[in-house]
């Protein structure tokens, strides 16, 4: 009998598009607040965003069509972007990838006095931040409520992890993985671009796909590190797609650039063979997703540690950028394509980051309007959130044990004491003759 409950349910999953959601019983109006610049992240949140719409939620949020638009600025980001590989350059350069670690920054939904909050990593002072944004916000919103108040009074934090592509770790039921929730099966490619992949079959063996990411153009690659991978991707039999903002010169026939590529379909392609990559977040996941083997080169925030990861998994390999030349793209591109391990343990971990009862953005909309529904969801908030520092930091528990073994410590020192004075310290009586 269980077994025939579970066919059934099986079956209707699979004829429902594995979506469990009811209709949603009304529309809501959600604002996103998204103070990053990068596209890649805009790109996460804008599944999020499409999804909720689709539901028939009325959706504010930057750069997304058929919405209202509020654009928060963020100065000094060109210049951080031109110095980018300033750190690299470094002999001494050694990134930390144990205390690499964002800032939580918020996205959050409001209707009326109903509160979700959710997570998003940022790599800036955040106390910094919030002035701005809340200064920004407030002629928009006269009545928001203070965006500290709001971290402190969350119901919900959407995370972008999994345990199938990240460690695990234990989670309150308000805390719930997304990862991967932007990652979608492969479009079909632009005729042209498809044509040139497909021909790598009859006249290479493949091919290389090279993107640092939208942070980080092409074109600010140090002349050194450019010339080394011109000069191993010459020696190289595969065809190369390389994301490249500007003029390429020195460029091999079997090179093609272009400032900007669909990613996912390019991914999704059986002919891509490796993914050489900065190793941020995103890339990673649609990486994993579509089974594509790595090669990583960290630049900076949560690179080296997503490079250690991949590294250890065995889903590719990593090189930093101080030891990058042409012999040693050369290698680790032959071994990456020639060993079969890195391909068959990036399709097992694929497999398994698919391998889901929902969907990430199923998970994501039911939880969301889950809070809407039960008016803020308190019963999902954590109360160590309303504790204050000396409690929170056990500062009352730490001051009375220290308390009670200073008392202790006092007790024993007089009982030593007068152990010493009756036994030991009293002088002895010699009889005399």
């Amino acid at each position: 009998m269980k077994v025939l409950v579970l066919c059934v349910l099986a079956a209707a999953l699979a004829a429902n598009g594995a979506g469990i959601l009811f209709p949603s019983e009304r529309s809501y109006k959600i604002l996103i607040l998204h103070p990053y610049w990068a596209r890649s992240h805009k790109n996460m949140m804008m599944a999020f965003a499409e999804a909720l719409a689709d539901r028939g939620h009325k959706i504010v949020y930057p750069f997304l069509h058929e919405v209202t638009f509020i654009t928060v600025a963020t100065n000094g980001m060109d210049q951080r972007q031109s110095a980018i590989f300033g750190n690299v350059l470094n002999p001494s350069y050694a990134p930390n990838v144990l205390t690499t670690y964002p800032f939580p920054m918020s996205l959050w939904h409001r209707f009326k006095n109903m509160i979700m909050h959710l997570y998003l990593p940022l790599y800036w002072n955040y106390w910094a931040v919030v002035p701005m944004i809340q200064k920004e916000l407030s002629a928009h919103f006269p009545d928001l409520p203070p965006l500290l108040d709001i971290e402190r009074n969350q119901s919900l934090s959407l995370i972008n992890t999994h345990f199938s592509i990240d460690t695990p770790i234990p989670l309150l039921p308000s805390q719930v993985e997304v990862g991967a929730i932007h990652c979608r099966p492969a479009k079909p490619l632009p005729q042209d671009l498809d044509s040139w992949i497909e021909g790598a079959d009859s006249t290479s063996t493949g091919v290389i796909y090279l993107s640092l990411g939208s942070v980080t153009p092409g074109n600010s690659i140090p002349a050194q590190y450019r010339q080394a991978f011109l000069e191993a991707f010459r020696r190289l039999p595969q065809r190369v797609l390389w994301k490249y903002e500007g003029e390429l010169e020195g460029a091999s026939d079997n090179i093609r650039i272009s400032k900007w590529l669909p990613q996912q379909d390019v991914l999704g392609h059986r002919n891509v063979k490796v993914f050489i990559s900065h190793g941020g977040l995103l890339s990673l996941q649609e990486s994993i997703f579509h089974a594509t083997p790595l090669l990583v080169l960290p630049i900076f925030s949560d690179q080296p540690r997503n490079a250690m990861f991949v590294n250890n998994s065995g889903v590719g390999r990593v090189l930093m950028w101080q030891e990058v030349t042409a012999d040693k793209i050369v290698d680790a591109l032959n071994d990456i394509i020639t060993n079969s391990k890195y391909k068959e343990n990036v399709v097992s971990m694929s497999a398994s980051l698919k391998d889901q009862l929902t969907t990430p953005q199923e998970r994501a909309i039911f939880w969301t309007e889950y809070v809407i529904r039960h008016k803020g969801a308190p019963q999902l908030r954590c109360p160590g959130a309303q504790l204050s520092w000396v409690e929170f930091l056990l500062l009352d528990v730490v001051g009375f044990l220290l308390l009670f073994l200073m008392v202790v410590m006092l007790l024993l020192y007089r009982l030593l004491k007068l152990v010493y004075a009756t036994f030991i310290g009293r002088p002895s009586k010699i009889k005399s003759a």
